[in-house]
């Protein structure tokens, strides 16, 4: 029973550990916990580090690229948000890591080279040892542009990371297109091995298969490493538990009612939604203003369009050390008013959560507002966790101003909370069951029976 017991376990989906074989002393400004992480990546060269927000993610990309590169040809490119590349860069000199941020490849020299997401187009990928995605959630769509422009590129290093507190905010299978960047195994042969497409379902969801549930994660654990608190990777949490944030609602009034018009009363639709947010956009400005000017403390309004944007503007006039960050700007203005807001020389910043709601390090404030919410999880809970981490000695008030109907919202994000949380205990569980593994070496075969052929055979 145990040699079969053995067979079944060489049949399971393990990732080959492709990095170094000798893990050189890592850095003594790293914890515990981040010198554990930094070592299993660096052992498996093709990684994920899936560090909750606060946990340090850039200090383990910075330790990953400058080993893997020394290890390489000494070049190293790490990708992040346009919000991110000074506040990366900044963490880099202060350690000593040999940083810069660069726009094109006339810029990059021998060392790790920052770049923003939309200038990919201006660097050449051969020229790197190493890839490093900050942020990678931006790769979690299966037919995106970006994705799929990132997956190519790199596809032939043998050192990359793929690093964010999010990697699979909406769905499981989402953490193919990671696996397929790290090059473990395409997203489309990840579906078919652990996935089924469940058809008692209107949608035709993909889940997972029952039996495939723990060799899903083991097969996750064996090339990448997880941790919502340092214990999940065998290190202290003392320091890192923090106070709770306090949710508060505010409920903005409209004028006439929308209603869906369909058959059920309470349900809501997108273009409902939309109308509603539109009709209710200058109350929920106002309640959003009321907040900003009953105190001196900095604030983040997070907005969801470009009207509710304008309209909280129009009821902050008047209000100093208000400023706007927003898609369309040129990068250069858009740094400038993220710079602003981290140094306290804005105190109010106005701007949507797909624009500064990644990567950023705002411990100092602790009020913020939305009063726009999507259906996205990923965006609230990045955005949230702007100010509640790692380093933040307050209580976070988080105000939601909300109107009639957007209660199905707050349902859809208890929901992937919960879906959250479910993979993040069962990453723990595969951690713990893979600890040790070492080496993916194949050993030759030795016979140690001599057999017999048949008579009628050797005749």
């Amino acid at each position: 029973m145990s040699d079969y017991l053995a067979f079944l376990a060489g049949k399971a989906a393990a990732a080959p550990l492709r990095g170094l074989k000798d893990i050189p002393p890592l850095s003594s400004h790293l914890f515990p916990f981040q010198r554990a992480a930094v070592g299993f990546n660096l052992l498996a060269g093709g990684t994920g580090c899936f560090l909750d927000t606060g946990l340090g993610k850039s200090i383990c990309e910075l330790e990953y690229c400058e080993h893997a590169r020394n290890a390489t040809n000494g070049w190293a490119i790490l990708l992040t948000p346009l919000a991110v590349t000074q506040q990366i860069h900044r963490e880099g000199q202060r350690f000593g890591y040999p940083t810069r941020v660069i726009r094109d490849q006339s810029e990059a020299r021998e060392g790790i080279n920052i770049v923003n997401y939309d200038r990919l187009h201006l660097i050449d990928p051969s020229a790197y040892g190493v890839a490093a995605l900050d942020e990678s959630g931006i790769i979690k769509s299966f037919a995106g542009k970006t994705t799929r422009a990132l997956i190519d590129a790199f596809a032939s290093h043998r050192f990359k990371m793929s690093a964010t507190a999010t990697p699979a905010p909406n769905d499981h299978m989402e953490l193919g297109q990671h696996s397929e960047f790290c090059g473990i195994m395409a997203s489309n042969e990840m579906l078919s091995r652990f996935f089924i497409n469940d058809t008692s379902t209107a949608s035709q969801e993909w889940r997972l298969k029952h039996h495939a549930v723990q060799p899903f994660w083991d097969w996750m654990a064996s090339w990448s490493r997880m941790a919502q608190l340092p214990s999940d990777l065998g290190d202290s949490d003392k320091g890192f538990l923090l106070k709770p944030f306090h949710i508060i609602s505010h409920r903005a009034h409209q004028g006439a009612p929308v209603t869906s018009g369909g058959l059920f009363g309470d349900a809501v639709s997108t273009t409902t939604m939309h109308q509603i947010k539109r009709q209710t956009a200058e109350a929920r400005a106002k309640s959003a203003a009321e907040l900003v000017m009953s105190d001196n403390e900095p604030w983040v309004v997070w907005v969801d369009t470009d009207y509710e944007a304008d309209a909280v503007l129009e009821a902050l006039q008047g209000v100093p050390n208000v400023t706007e960050v927003r898609g369309s700007m040129t990068p250069e203005h858009k740094e400038r008013g993220i710079v602003g807001f981290s140094e306290g020389t804005v105190r109010v910043l106005v701007t949507k959560s797909s624009v500064c709601g990644f990567g950023l390090n705002w411990q100092h404030c602790a009020r913020t507002i939305f009063v726009g919410r999507s259906f996205s999880y990923e965006s609230w809970y990045q955005a949230v966790r702007r100010f509640w981490r790692f380093g933040q000695q307050r209580i976070v008030e988080v105000h939601l101003i909300v109107a009639e109907g957007e209660d199905q919202i707050a349902r859809v994000i208890d929901r992937k909370a919960s879906d959250h949380a479910s993979m993040k205990a069962a990453m723990r569980l595969a951690m713990q069951r893979n600890q040790g593994r070492e080496s993916a070496v194949k050993v030759a075969y030795d016979p140690k029976y001599q057999a017999r052929l048949p008579s009628w055979l050797s005749a």
